[in-house]
């Protein structure tokens, strides 16, 4: 007999949901995700025959993506140092206004146990898309049937209203935020949308084809209702960085090659010293985990296109072509911001290449995962397009270093920073449990 791929993960789910899965192998789902009600469970009792099929579309499912799974549980959340994947849908939430702590917990606990299975390449639930009750709304929404993991990551984050909103402590934690964790400053060119800023909570999903990723955000949402409610959402496409030394420099939507200098996953020594929290940190859950500083960067393609090429060059620092430093060299070699040319610096004092660099930032490096987004076009009919920004550090200030350090930016008159949030990243799941459990133990 084919083994049921609930039972291959039971031990990895938390006790909630190896119970949830051990009523799946009979026949039933973790209805409690969805709200469903007393009289569409009784129809799944008297229907569920059909639930072999939905499993074995699952199991068909999981061996079909392009890329192996990357696993959920683990001492650090995937999706930080995980290669990055070329397709991103992220989503941030505020908890509902009348939910409870308890409500909270479970709501993680849920999030875990579906992020455990999709992540695996299996439907959302044991029934699945196709395999329970007719009668009652399936386990899962189904696009993203036959597409398998494709390298899907999600990743779990809290925002700053989570712990205390308006002065109200919602949900007990408020002694346990981090004093790291404060709304970000305001920044000179600030634009900011409050429809695309700030959360509660926010899931990052990655994957390498954009219907799984999408898929992972829908199915989520749908296990928030009654619980929390999306705030706002991006979908990102084109990665801007790279996380691993076989992995192309990729180029953003102004044609330059972007993230040559990004942390790489075997860089241990730059992880520890400038992406992970502190083992001694202060509050203790957060130990061995990271802040994710969020960012959506409209770029002003059409102005853009009408720079000349050489001005371009100045305003990045770099060649378009071969991204090497204007001071010479190839893609990989390090800026020479001493080098001069016919009696001026060959890398612009204000350029973004020198402005952004460890040597006039205190060392300071980020580990970025950015994404190139398109959203249609503007009320100008030029088009909606730019860089939605992600990097993770291990102190917020980092970032806000950086970001003061390019208020003399040259490109600063291409682009408009129009979203923005920050979040605490707790460690990886452990075995058993549920992302966050510490911060609540």
């Amino acid at each position: 007999m084919t083994q049921d791929p609930s039972e291959a993960l039971s031990e990895a789910l938390p006790a909630g949901s190896r119970a949830a899965d051990a009523a799946g192998a009979r026949g039933l789902s973790r209805r409690s995700l969805f709200g469903w009600a007393a009289g569409a469970g009784a129809a799944g009792l008297a229907l569920g025959g059909g639930g072999g099929f939905g499993l074995a579309t699952a199991t068909a499912a999981a061996s079909a993506g392009s890329s192996d799974p990357f696993a959920f549980h683990g001492t650090r959340q995937a999706g930080i140092t995980t290669r990055v994947q070329d397709h991103l849908h992220f989503a941030a939430f505020d908890m509902t206004s009348s939910a409870t702590r308890a409500d909270l917990i479970s709501l993680l606990e849920d999030w875990s146990y579906a992020a455990t299975r999709m992540t695996q390449g299996l439907d959302v639930g044991a029934t699945g898309a196709v395999g329970g009750s007719p009668e009652a709304p399936p386990d899962d929404t189904g696009e993203a049937v036959g597409l398998g993991a494709n390298g899907l990551t999600i990743t779990f984050g809290f925002g700053p209203t989570l712990f205390e909103f308006d002065g109200v402590d919602r949900f007990g934690i408020a002694d346990r935020r981090p004093a790291e964790l404060q709304r970000l400053p305001a920044f000179l060119g600030d634009d900011l949308d409050p429809a695309s800023s700030d959360g509660d909570l926010c899931i990052q999903a990655c994957a390498d084809d954009p219907q799984v990723a999408f898929h992972a955000i829908r199915n989520l949402t749908r296990i928030a209702f009654g619980r929390a409610r999306l705030r706002w959402s991006q979908l990102g496409f084109g990665r801007t960085s790279k996380t691993t030394a076989s992995q192309a420099t990729p180029r953003n939507l102004f044609g330059f090659k972007d993230g040559t200098a990004n942390i790489l996953a075997d860089d241990e020594q730059a992880l520890r010293e400038h992406v992970w929290t502190p083992g001694d940190s202060r509050p203790a859950w957060l130990a061995g985990g990271s802040y994710l500083v969020v960012r959506k960067i409209a770029m002003l393609i059409e102005t853009w296109d009408r720079v000349r090429l050489a001005e371009q060059h100045r305003i990045i620092g770099r060649d378009k072509g071969e991204g090497a430093p204007l001071s010479g060299g190839d893609e990989f070699t390090e800026p020479d911001f001493a080098h001069a040319a016919g009696g001026a610096p060959s890398i612009d004092h204000a350029s973004h290449v020198r402005l952004a660099h460890p040597e006039f930032n205190e060392g300071i490096r980020l580990l970025r995962r950015g994404y190139n987004y398109v959203d249609g076009d503007n009320e100008l009919g030029r088009l909606d397009a730019g860089l939605f920004f992600l990097s993770y550090q291990r102190d917020p200030e980092r970032f806000v270093t950086v970001q003061r350090a390019l208020s003399r930016d040259l490109m600063n008159e291409y682009i408009r920073h129009v979203g923005s949030a920050l979040f605490a990243i707790p460690p990886g799941a452990k075995t058993g449990s549920y992302v966050g459990a510490g911060l609540f133990s």
